[in-house]
């Protein structure tokens, strides 16, 4: 059974940074793509970053741009989304997803985890 689990968020202050980490495990099909999604408050799911299974093809969406890079590790079957210069604004759950395309379509995505939340506040 696939299991997709994100960690890391945390509250800081405007300015800070933070790291969260994703890894699935079990079987998630042929899920070539995941990508880094957020869901503020009374929001629906937008899509912050998308790559490739592989690592090969990334992408930032352009809002996110300049502040948030993605990485992983291939050995740890670990995704990381870096996050700089954090605003008010991204306050959300943040989840990670594994599909077959490389959307920024939420339904795109069947395999999610239950998300970790971060709090920008001052």
């Amino acid at each position: 059974q696939a299991q997709v689990m994100e960690s890391g968020g945390d509250s800081v202050q405007p300015g800070g940074s933070l790291t969260l980490s994703c890894r699935a495990s079990g079987h998630i099909g042929s899920s070539a793509y995941m990508a880094w999604f957020r869901q503020g408050p009374e929001k629906g799911r937008e899509a912050v970053a998308i790559s490739s299974s592989l690592g090969g093809h990334k992408r930032i969406i352009p809002s996110f741009e300049g502040r948030f890079t993605i990485s992983q590790d291939s050995a740890k079957d670990t995704f990381y989304l870096h996050m700089t210069n954090l605003k008010p604004e991204d306050t959300g759950r943040y989840f990670c997803a594994f599909g077959k395309f490389f959307s920024r379509l939420p339904e795109d995505f069947p395999y999610w985890g239950q998300g970790t939340q971060v709090t920008v506040s001052s």
